[in-house]
């Protein structure tokens, strides 16, 4: 079997898992997957008996497979032995007939802190393994949450530097304030006037900006992301779908074998895109129910096979969702296209030049058997929070909602009673005046000093308590303050690394 890693666009350009790492992005623009993922299998029955901990040293030493094991079991323990709340790392709860996958127990209380504690250390043991002593400069783009998980996990770790890109007006106040007060000698976070998609097409313009490219390497410097769109954030989601499989059977609320499904709320693919992974290793998976918010352009992807960027993106309540250009998206196409790199790269080059594309029937089929899709606009999310609140005293971030909005609307159109588990992707405090306003009423909110009174209100009427990371930010020193427009992006990338 063929472990090496390849482009979504070309099946001549193969690395190393460990190189795969640490490039980020594929020189052709692609994302590197491996061709053989379908016929590597994980023995759920065994798996399911392990520690969260254990659990991720199989699965990813699995996905990344030239990591030798003693280097893969010290990369998860510096990475989940109390990193989070909690040393399930990631939770099932029960609230009335839901199940809840509770994704955002780490250190920025979202879900990508999973595998952004995980990805540094993936980063520091690649360049071990592969001799290499570049300084691994991280440039992401973010729409509220990777930023701060990103910054958190490379904060200060060696031989690395990090620069976030989010747009300015695009992110909570929460989320904003998270990456604006980050410490750390090797952190930089620039706002862009725009919105996501904007600062992430400027990041992928950087990537394959060859001049940009040059310039680095004569400073002993090379690029790689801590977007999903590197594989090594991409394989530690994969983990949870396990780890809620064994909670469920613990739990007894299923038997061995039998097939669960997973609604997760959407925006770049990376998160749904782990559960579909998880069900090539063997997880019995009947369901992944694809939830957006008014950015509905995967809804109508999934309904209709057409992929069309070409509308407005609407600012919303759930902003970590606000996405049009849904990256690893392109990861599922190589894989039910039959692994056609040509076909991806066709599909690609339209989505760039004319904004759209259309995929043939057959990968439609397959999409529509395994992918079902809904979405909930601000009105709907709201009256979801405020409703599941009251009848189960369940507090749900604003994206979590979404989720939980969609699984009714999949359950009344398909009548299906498979268990479903909703991943919840950020503690309610990060959106808490959304929050707060669709659980007490706007007019309560309006009489709130700021968003940070609004979290002391939300804490004190729900009894649920301020996660610790956010409890001081109001009082921390505002260090990163520069906005700036996204045709400056590069200069500011090279005049942060001090490069002319």
């Amino acid at each position: 079997m063929n472990t090496l890693y390849e482009s979504t666009r070309s099946s001549q350009i193969k690395t190393t898992a460990s190189k795969a790492v640490l490039k980020g992005l594929a020189p052709d623009g692609g994302l590197f997957v491996m061709r053989d993922l379908d016929e590597c299998k994980v023995d759920v029955a065994e798996i399911t008996k392990l520690s969260y901990v254990e659990m991720a040293k199989k699965i990813l030493g699995i996905l990344l497979p030239d990591y030798p094991e003693e280097v893969m079991s010290k990369c998860v323990e510096d990475a989940y032995v109390s990193r989070f709340d909690t040393d399930e790392v990631t939770p099932v709860a029960y609230a009335g007939d839901s199940i809840i996958l509770e994704l955002f127990h780490g250190p920025t209380c979202a879900f990508k802190d999973v595998a952004l504690q995980m990805l540094p250390r993936l980063v520091t043991a690649s360049k071990k393994l592969n001799d290499d002593k570049s300084r691994t400069v991280i440039l992401t783009a973010t729409s509220g949450d990777t930023g701060k998980a990103a910054l958190e996990g490379f904060k200060d770790v060696e031989g690395t530097s990090i620069i976030v890109f989010f747009p300015n007006d695009g992110v909570s106040v929460a989320q904003k304030a998270q990456m604006t007060t980050q410490e750390g000698n090797n952190t930089y976070v620039c706002g862009i006037n725009g919105d996501f998609d904007d600062t992430q097409t400027g990041v992928k313009i950087i990537f394959s900006d060859n001049a940009i490219s040059n310039k680095l390497l004569a400073e002993n410097m090379d690029f790689s992301s801590a977007n999903s769109i590197n594989v090594g954030r991409l394989a530690p989601q994969v983990v949870y779908y396990f780890y809620a499989y064994k909670k469920l059977l613990e739990d007894g609320k299923i038997n061995f074998g039998d097939k669960i499904n997973f609604a997760v709320p959407t925006g770049n693919f990376g998160d749904i895109l782990a559960g579909r992974y998880a069900k090539m290793l063997g997880l019995p998976i009947n369901k992944l129910i694809c939830a957006s918010n008014e950015n509905n352009v995967l809804f109508d992807f999934i309904r209709t096979g057409n992929y069309n960027r070409k509308r407005e993106l609407a600012k919303t309540i759930s902003p970590s969702m606000d996405i049009l250009v849904s990256s690893n998206l392109e990861r599922l196409l190589y894989y039910v296209s039959g692994k056609d790199n040509a076909l991806v790269a066709d599909l690609m080059n339209k989505l760039s030049t004319v904004g759209e594309y259309t995929i043939p029937e057959f990968m439609r089929e397959t999409i529509d058997s395994e992918f079902w899709a809904g979405y909930a606009d601000g009105e709907a999310t709201m009256q979801t929070i405020r409703e599941f609140y009251e009848s189960t005293g369940y507090v749900s971030d604003t994206h979590t909602a979404v989720a939980l909005n969609v699984v009714d609307q999949y359950k009344s159109a398909t009548g299906d009673a498979t268990p479903t588990v909703v991943l919840s992707t950020a503690s309610p405090y990060k959106f808490s005046n959304s929050v707060y306003t669709a659980i007490f009423g706007k007019e309560e909110a309006a009489e709130l000093e700021d968003e940070f009174a609004v979290m002391d209100a939300l804490c004190e009427k729900t009894g649920v308590p301020v996660p610790t990371p956010l409890k001081g930010l109001k009082n921390k020193p505002v260090l990163h303050k520069t906005v700036k427009n996204k045709e400056q992006m590069a200069d500011f990338v090279l005049e942060t690394l001090g490069i002319n």
